[in-house]
């Protein structure tokens, strides 16, 4: 995340301007896990021209063939290896992710969501390849989204949740590199806070259909009731109608997580 920070600048994204695959299919939502990615699936997903997926391994598989072979505990390669890529080869790449992401669309809609959280990571990479590409990231307050994060045992993967002081400089980590999409690629990332869906979901989906260029249809506010396959930890909860319990729950266990609130720092942990 230091090398996405001081690699993919300003002058980087603009010298592949007008490069990459046109095609306006995909709309990404990124996050921290626990942080309401899965419900901005299900309320796009419950829209006409728009069908979930999965938890799309693409992105990822591209960075890693770009970071190259190289010894464990070398310097990365990628990103510093995206100053290498001539247009063609970011317009080959957004051409590849939509002829491979094809085998996972089964309903023929014009849209289509990749729900990889980590996804935040590669946002250069993604606008280089597909600069029409909508990007959602879903983001929840810091204590709330750790907590979640770490209480809940992964099937795999997500590592850094295991400790409380780790995912803490996760989420300061994963901030700190979301303001600099937002520098380098002003407008481009749409920001939905978990808090504000669940206080008010009618604006909230609204405004996300909006930014994806969607006409509102009432189903996104009944995604509960919309029959698809989810597999992720949220599953149960997507199929319920908004609920509040659960966003404040970490205050019942906050005499346990000052190394959290220590790790976040007091301005994140007041977010």
């Amino acid at each position: 995340m230091r090398l996405q920070r001081e690699l993919v600048t300003t002058d980087l994204l603009e010298k592949f301007s007008g490069a990459g695959c046109a095609a306006a299919d995909p709309i990404f939502i990124v996050g921290l896990p626990r942080a309401g990615s899965t419900l901005l699936e299900q309320i796009l997903a419950s829209h006409s021209q728009v069908e979930g997926t999965m938890e799309l391994p693409n992105i990822f598989a591209l960075a890693f063939r770009l970071d190259r072979r190289r010894v464990v505990g070398e310097e990365p390669e990628y990103p510093g290896s995206l100053a290498d890529l001539t247009q063609d080869d970011v317009t080959r790449f957004g051409e590849e992710f939509i002829r491979d992401t094809q085998i996972y669309r089964k309903k023929g809609t014009p849209f289509f969501i990749d729900k990889m959280p980590n996804n935040f990571r590669h946002i250069g990479l993604i606008h280089m390849i597909l600069p029409n590409a909508k990007i959602i990231d879903a983001r929840r307050g810091a204590m709330g989204c750790c907590f979640s994060g770490f209480k809940q045992l992964f099937a795999e993967g997500q590592e850094f949740t295991y400790g409380l002081e780790e995912i803490g400089q996760y989420y300061a980590d994963y901030v700190r590199l979301m303001d600099h999409w937002d520098t380098v690629l002003p407008g481009k990332i749409l920001r939905v806070r978990y808090e504000e869906v669940v206080s008010d979901l009618d604006t909230q989906v609204r405004r996300i259909l909006d930014y994806c260029g969607l006409p509102f249809e009432e189903a996104c506010l009944n995604f509960h009731q919309t029959e698809r396959a989810v597999r992720t930890a949220s599953s149960e909860q997507v199929r319920q109608p908004i609920f509040k319990s659960g966003v404040d729950q970490w205050e019942n266990f906050s005499n346990f997580l000052d190394p959290l609130r220590n790790k976040l720092g007091p301005e994140l942990a007041a977010t």
